[in-house]
């Protein structure tokens, strides 16, 4: 339509230095009727819904040009109201774009067991009492039923709790944990569409479907706009007796600040964004971010890191702890646990020299022993080091169990030797992260998780978050959301798959992307593309400061306009000259809007607790 427009108003221009006038009326008002049909036709339907928008101005003042034949006038109300459209557009276009990469990870084909050979179909094609093959790292692609010994699943997407989860021959696997050990046999009990991950899938429709549209900044000035620009184009032509007048009222009124400069503020906000590594979904959900009050965050891979790390390291015998964590760490080189890759990362932190291990049996969800530099070393459970003798009184009181944390025990030549407790740590930048939310006019901050109250309570002790909300399903995590939009425009941070409707059924979802699932990626309206919580401050600060600029844009447009109204009643500014005139406060308004796409003077990085403006 933009296209369109400019071609259909340089044709007339060339049409009119050529000294045919009738021609260049002729296609002028041609333009204007090809951009006002479906203006006409967007305006009757949003009447129909009881919804009254910026458009109506711009309708009317391309009508009055066609009856009163102000075509060119017309044709160039036409080029604003197209020009506001496409830059809306262009900012949805390039979310998606910024984002499609993000949207690979739903398990698409399967290894299924076929005639005795491993076949690849579609996921659509399982059926229940198929037989599967679950790679390490692979996520579980229906729900089934553990076919091996045993397997060692990451549910942290479903169910919040961090630490891996050991299920046995015949216990079910829920779609959407992720393979955290060795490959495993599924047994299909479900189809694809009747499984978890579909069911989450459902809810966010549903969630999406039930949140209350958000009225645009530009749609709630047009209802302050709209009558005084009728009233004061009635007045023009009543007491003047000359309907071109209401017409030149209605053509410096056309609200092109609100169609144009709103949009360009928040495509610059949504650009600033994503050179940041953050992806806003459109201007509207730019704005419904700046208005937040109330945040919501999930707890694991949110708040904490996700990855269990060593607290602490506890030896019953004479080795030092260095020495029990390397022998630990060489053993666990060659294990796909999930812990053992934190147990290697410590020692590797530390500098600690790794042998290669031989002799290496590990029985999934148990435990693993080797022999490592002439030594036999296991890991495992307590049951598994100790071989079911009652341990040393020293042991026993350092296997007291914490919560929040995972014990992982060390023998080495036969006797136990050690304790390796793990945790999920809060993140470094989160608490600091809180106080620049707080400090940019969130009010109100809810943690809200699948993972145990006590575990929970503790986290949120330590942040100072205003409430607790632990062991939530994806109905729940809805349903707390639902409470919590009562206080304000509610934004929900989180990166599972159970986060995923309450992302949808937020006013903002707020998806960390870069670990996060497919579901709750697709149902966020902002997504995080880097691991770091301390994005989300900078996306509240370009948001606040895009729509701190949309706002000055449009009152600064809406003033001009309307003292040029005003001149336009009394006779001294003709439907073309007012055309002009506004396209003046156009460009005025945009180079305005522009500065969105900067941090502001001594704010380059759009960090919080400075100047916004």
């Amino acid at each position: 339509m933009v296209a369109a427009v400019v071609v259909g108003i340089a044709s007339g221009a060339v049409a009119w230095l050529a000294g045919q006038q009738a021609l260049a009326d002729w296609i002028w008002g041609g333009t204007t009727a090809l951009a006002l049909l479906p203006l006409l036709i967007q305006v009757v339907v949003s009447l129909a819904r009881g919804e009254v928008g910026v458009d109506v101005i711009a309708l009317l003042a391309m009508g009055g040009s066609l009856a009163l034949g102000e075509y060119l006038a017309g044709a160039v109300v036409a080029l604003m109201l197209s020009g506001g459209e496409l830059l809306e557009s262009f900012a949805a276009a390039r979310a998606r774009k910024e984002l499609s990469g993000l949207l690979e990870r739903a398990p698409r084909v399967v290894h299924r067991y076929a005639e005795g050979q491993l076949t690849e179909p579609a996921i659509e094609e399982v059926r229940p009492g198929d037989r599967l093959l679950v790679k390490p790292g692979e996520m579980v692609p229906v729900d089934g039923a553990i076919a091996d010994a045993s397997a060692v699943l990451d549910e942290s997407a479903l169910t919040g709790e961090p630490l891996p989860v050991e299920r046995r021959t015949g216990e079910r696997a829920r779609s959407g944990a992720v393979n955290a050990g060795g490959p495993f046999d599924l047994r299909a009990v479900a189809t694809a569409e009747e499984s978890t991950y579909a069911a989450i899938v459902r809810l966010v429709r549903e969630a999406e479907g039930s949140r209350a549209p958000f009225v645009r900044l530009a749609d709630r000035y047009s209802l302050i706009f709209l009558p005084v620009t009728l009233l004061v184009a009635g007045l023009g032509w009543l007491l003047s007796g000359e309907p071109v007048r209401a017409l030149a009222v209605l053509v410096v009124a056309t609200p092109c600040p609100l169609i144009l400069a709103a949009p360009v503020a928040f495509v610059s906000g949504i650009s600033r964004a994503a050179h940041r590594g953050i992806i806003i979904k459109g201007g509207v959900a730019l704005e419904a971010l700046a208005r937040t009050r109330t945040l919501l965050l999930d707890k694991t891979g949110t708040l904490t890191t996700g990855v269990p790390t060593i607290t602490r390291i506890e030896t019953f015998t004479g080795l030092e702890s260095d020495e029990l964590l390397g022998l630990a760490a060489s053993l666990d080189q060659v294990s796909p646990h999930v812990l053992a890759a934190a147990i290697v990362a410590e020692a590797q932190r530390r500098g600690l020299p790794l042998r290669f291990p031989s002799e290496v049996n590990e029985i999934l969800g148990t435990g693993i022993e080797g022999t490592v530099d002439g030594r036999r070393v296991a890991l495992g459970k307590r049951a598994w080091i100790s071989g079911g003798r009652p341990l040393p009184a020293a042991a026993l009181q350092a296997a007291i169990d914490e919560d929040g944390l995972s014990n992982v025990f060390v023998g080495v030549d036969g006797e136990p030797a050690g304790l390796i407790v793990l945790e999920d740590r809060i993140r470094e930048d989160s608490a600091q992260t809180l106080r620049d939310l707080r400090r940019l006019g969130v009010g109100r901050i809810v943690m809200v998780t699948g993972d145990h109250q006590d575990v929970a309570e503790k986290v949120g002790r330590e942040l100072g978050t205003d409430a607790v909300w632990a062991e939530c399903t994806p109905e729940q995590k809805v349903a707390a959301v639902q409470r919590e939009k009562q206080h304000g425009t509610a934004a929900m941070v989180g990166d599972g798959i159970n986060d995923a409707p309450a992302l949808a059924a937020a006013d903002v979802g707020v998806a960390m992307g870069a670990r996060g699932a497919t579901a709750s990626s697709q149902a966020a309206d902002v997504v995080l593309m880097q691991d770091r919580l301390d994005r989300l401050a900078d996306a509240l600060a370009i948001a606040k400061r895009s729509r701190y600029i949309a706002l000055q844009s449009v009152l600064i447009g809406m003033g001009l306009s309307i003292a040029a109204m005003l001149v336009a009643a009394a006779g001294y500014l003709p439907p073309l000259a007012g055309a002009l005139f506004q396209e003046a406060i156009d460009v005025a308004v945009i180079l305005n809007a522009l500065r969105a796409l900067g941090g502001g003077a001594g704010n380059p990085g759009g960090r919080p607790g400075r100047p916004l403006p």
